[in-house]
């Protein structure tokens, strides 16, 4: 079977394809490549309107080559469009990308083209990019007068392909034109190497760059600028045009210079080592500033590089045009590397200047480290420095500030000025954080060349302008250091400094960093020994004092400690309010009133819950300072020195457990401060005189206690004496009445006597062995028989409150459980009714009186009709356990005090302090000496539990 024939159209149409593609491949004028496409276009397609446009990229428009009109009439073809943003061929070429329009002459983003569409009725229109490698150079319009998008797919594909062979040639084409026009800029450069090796004036060089810049880049004039510091200008030093242009010449530098204040942003690009580029639509710089550039210099385009030297700006080579002018890249390189070139060869116009000021400078420093290492007058060390320093960089102010905590500003502790200046009576506030840490991390001077515009240092702007300097050099006096130390030099002008001036001031602020450093510790060392000196006195006043626990011996106590005080804090006022615990109202005590117009009130009582400076002093650890101002008008009735500004109050602590019992007052004026170390001192004071009046307290209070506890031993143990002395009497008369014949009568004669002699035995003891200390005695006695007697001695309470006693347990080990034991009741008991086999080892009779103890409290705390349990229980390592419990009401702070919960303050009110709670503590103190143990708790049903645990015999 054999191959199919081919269509005769399909045929011609790929043969015109080829031929025009092969067109496209071999031709290399462009109007020839255009007017092939058109003609493909045209015989193969059968649109009414067709346009190839090439794009023209530094002007941003379309430059039209030709087409097919309907009327035949092709000139509007060939304008220049500008495209519009938003527009619809700019969409094309953003993009890149076909695009399509239904009807031509409804669509208002094509502007002139909608015209075109209704004059000649174009409705569906196509727009195809002609691009290589996404490299946009042109596009394709054809339009129809049917409505639609006409394109079918082949014929897309075919006009695609014709395009993007067009595309190719076009690109390689601008390429190749590219070349060509590129300027070379080996031979022009090696050439100028050439003369500024073979030419040794400066003035030579300058002016060999400026002709060979100008005759490569062909500008309407080439300049030189050179920048001063001093005034902060430009001024033209050479130029194609003139002759040499020397600082000298007034008239001519004013007609060619600028100020940096006129065009900082310029300046700040070239001092940044950027090229500034000004040219046709086209700016490096912002549009308000390319104005004032282009008017100053009365150019239309401008292309400046900067000479640079060790970082800073020497000035900068400027290419001028009087017309808008594209520069191209071969521009910018050349006139980049002439003044890379100026930079080479400037130093050396100024190289014997340089070697003779680094001598000067190092000069300098070894002057600053002798002055430091050999002068003892700091001040004169200093003042050698600044002058020094002043006449080296030509500044009018040399200031020395120091961080002041306590103020949170700079002081100022060292400065000099001209004669006709005064010097500056104002602090520095405090700097900002980003200042702060660029101080911090500085390895050289921080230059502000005009405070005004500079953000840097922007918080001392208002106060730098008033006292008319307008330029600084800032350095921290210790490297890597937190800013404590700063040394600034300023000018009344706006000026700026080479990196060689910053690097010597910041040696030679280090230099003044140690004596700064020195400085500061010779007044903090002066100060402690003041401080130092003030303390040791107080505290040996306090000793003599201390003793002394008479009215006159407290008051003395108070007043020497305000005085101190006083004298710590160079204070014209400080009183005391003190008060003892328990009170309403606080004594004022003044002991310090240097100046009468820092008077109070001292005989009107201040109430201590309702006044204000008293209630801040107590809610704060350390100390409150207020301004009186801020006090109220009930404060100010009693503290009502008309010359008081601010307040000190600081409260007399012990410790967190006792209630603070005054406040120390201390009164100055409204602008006094006190540094840390004169506080800390004196919170230091005030503590040793709260612990001080604290122990005169409890001194005074023991020595009244001691009293009355030798008072009431003396009492009784004379009234034992005389127990014991009428007890022995009866005892005589009974023996000598002699025994009775009757035999009963006899006997309980016998028995009275017996109990009688065993009383009076009782008291010889007690009256010969614990007559002022208690005395252990060694004992056995069954517990049945201590619980017995113990019982029959509250029987009368038990029967009055109607309460229920009975014993559990008893005899037990802590393994048995209690319930199979029935509790035995008070009446009808026996002794035999008591195991016989356990018994207790130890002072009998005062085991006796704790048990007597506990149950009378116990009877007491219960209500009537309950009931009292005794609890018995054998417990390891030879003890009994004896648990009394009722169900009697206890108060917690009692129960607490008793359990050792709450610190026991002597000068306190405490449940301590009197029965019962004075006696179940005595009984708690003595069952410990006696090798026992008695506790206090309360169970989870309310009930209390008095344990006592005692030793049980072998």
């Amino acid at each position: 079977m054999g191959q199919p024939q081919r269509p005769i159209a399909a045929e011609h149409t790929i043969i015109a394809l080829g031929r025009v593609l092969q067109t496209l491949r071999e031709e290399d004028n462009v109007d020839v490549l255009i007017d092939t496409t058109i003609a493909y276009i045209k015989e193969q397609f059968d649109y009414n309107l067709v346009w190839i446009a090439l794009y023209d990229r530094p002007k941003h428009t379309l430059v039209g080559k030709g087409g097919v009109a309907p009327d035949g009439d092709t000139k509007f073809l060939r304008k220049q469009v500008t495209l519009t943003p938003g527009g619809l061929l700019e969409q094309v070429v953003i993009e890149q990308r076909p695009l399509g329009v239904a009807d031509l002459r409804l669509e208002p983003r094509a502007a002139e083209w909608q015209e075109i569409g209704k004059k000649f009725n174009i409705q569906g229109t196509v727009v195809l990019p002609i691009r290589y490698r996404d490299c946009f150079l042109g596009l394709l319009l054809f339009g129809s007068e049917r409505w639609g998008y006409l394109l079918p797919g082949d014929a897309k594909a075919r006009l695609l392909m014709v395009l993007g062979e067009l595309g190719a040639v076009l690109y390689q084409q601008e390429v190749n034109l590219q070349q060509q026009q590129t300027k070379h800029l080996d031979q022009p450069i090696l050439h100028l190497l050439e003369n500024l090796r073979t030419l040794n004036n400066i003035d030579q060089k300058l002016k060999a760059v400026v002709q060979t810049t100008h005759q490569f880049v062909a500008p309407s004039r080439t300049n030189i600028y050179w920048f001063e510091r001093q005034g902060r200008y430009f001024w033209c030093r050479m130029s194609n045009q003139l002759a040499n242009i020397g600082r000298n010449n007034s008239q001519q530098q004013l007609a060619a210079g600028m100020t940096v204040q006129d065009l900082s942003e310029f300046y700040y690009a070239l001092s940044v080592n950027q090229i500034v580029l000004i040219g046709d639509e086209r700016s490096s710089l912002k549009s308000h500033f390319t104005a004032k550039v282009l008017e100053r210099l009365q150019v239309r385009s401008l292309l400046a590089a900067p000479i640079m030297w060790q970082k800073e700006l020497l000035g900068f080579l400027a290419v001028e045009a009087n017309e808008p002018r594209i520069w191209t890249e071969a521009d910018k390189n050349f006139v980049q590397s002439a003044a890379g070139l100026v930079s080479l060869v400037a130093p050396s116009e100024t190289m014997d200047t340089t070697i003779k000021q680094i001598q000067e400078d190092a000069q300098l420093t070894s002057q600053v480290a002798q002055a430091i290492y050999h002068e003892d007058d700091l001040q004169a060390t200093l003042r050698t420095c600044a002058t020094k320093v002043l006449t080296r960089f030509a500044a009018t102010r040399f200031l020395l500030l120091q961080y002041n905590p306590d103020l949170n500003s700079y002081q100022i502790i060292f400065q000099t000025q001209p004669q006709n200046r005064r010097p500056l009576t104002v602090s520095f506030s405090t700097l900002k954080d980003m200042d702060e840490q660029m101080l911090k991390s500085a390895t050289t001077a921080v230059e502000v060349q005009k405070v005004e515009e500079d953000l840097r240092f922007f918080n001392w702007r208002p106060l730098l302008l008033e006292h008319g300097m307008r330029s600084l050099l800032v350095c921290n006096c210790a490297q890597e250091h937190t800013p404590n130390a700063l040394l600034v030099i300023a000018h009344e002008t706006n000026r700026g400094w080479a990196s060689l001036d910053k690097e010597l001031l910041w040696a030679v602020s280090q230099q003044i960093g140690v004596i700064v450093r020195q400085w500061q510790l010779n007044a903090e060392v002066e100060q402690q020994q003041k401080i130092l000196h003030s303390i040791q006195r107080c505290l040996r006043i306090l000793e003599k004092t201390q003793n002394d626990t008479t009215e006159s011996g407290v008051e003395r106590l108070e007043r020497t400690a305000i005085e101190q005080i006083a004298t710590v804090l160079h204070s014209p006022l400080a009183v005391l309010l003190s008060w003892s615990p328990g009170d309403n109202f606080a004594e004022i005590i003044p002991s310090v009133i240097h100046d009468s117009r820092f008077a109070v009130v001292t005989d009107q009582p201040v109430p201590i819950h309702t006044e204000a400076i008293i209630q801040w002093a107590l809610a704060k650890d350390d100390y409150v300072c207020v301004y009186a101002d801020d006090l109220p008008a009930e404060t100010r009735k009693w503290l009502n020195g008309q010359n008081i500004g601010q307040v000190l109050a600081i409260a007399l602590r012990t410790s967190a457990d006792y209630a603070p019992t005054g406040v120390v007052l201390v009164a100055d004026y409204r602008e006094r401060y006190w540094t840390e170390q004169s506080l800390n001192a004196t919170e230091t004071l005030v503590t040793q005189l709260a612990w001080s009046r604290r122990q005169q307290q409890i001194t005074k209070l023991l020595e009244s206690s001691n009293q009355e506890l030798r008072q009431l031993n003396w009492y009784k143990h004379r009234r034992l004496e005389e127990i014991q002395r009428t007890a022995t009497q009866l005892f005589s008369q009974i023996e000598d009445l002699g025994i009775p014949s009757n035999e009963l009568t006899q006997t309980r004669y016998k028995l009275l006597l017996r109990q009688l002699d065993h009383n009076t035995a009782a008291m010889t003891a007690l009256v010969k062995l614990e007559q002022w200390q208690l005395h252990q005695s060694s004992e056995t006695m069954p517990i049945a028989s201590l619980l017995k007697r113990s019982l029959e001695r509250v029987d009368n309470l038990l029967k009055q409150r109607k309460l229920w006693a009975g014993v559990h347990g008893l005899g037990q080990s802590a393994t048995d459980t209690d319930s199979g034991n029935s509790g035995i009741f008070l009446k009808g008991l026996q002794s035999s009714s008591y195991p016989s086999s356990l018994a207790i080892t130890g002072d009998i009779v005062k085991f006796e009186l704790v048990l007597y103890e506990l149950l009378i409290v116990a009877c007491n705390r219960s209500q009537s009709g309950g009931r009292i349990d005794i609890w018995c229980r054998r417990l390891e390592e030879k003890l009994l356990e004896i648990s009394i419990t009722d169900h009697g009401m206890i108060e917690p702070p009692l129960l607490a005090a008793l359990q050792h919960q709450i610190p026991k303050d002597i000068l306190a009110r405490s449940y301590l302090n009197q029965p019962p709670a004075l006696h179940l503590l005595i009984c708690q103190q003595l069952t410990q000496q006696l090798g026992g143990t008695l506790d206090f708790y309360q169970l989870p049903d309310y009930r209390v539990v008095s344990r006592l645990v005692l030793p049980l015999a072998d």
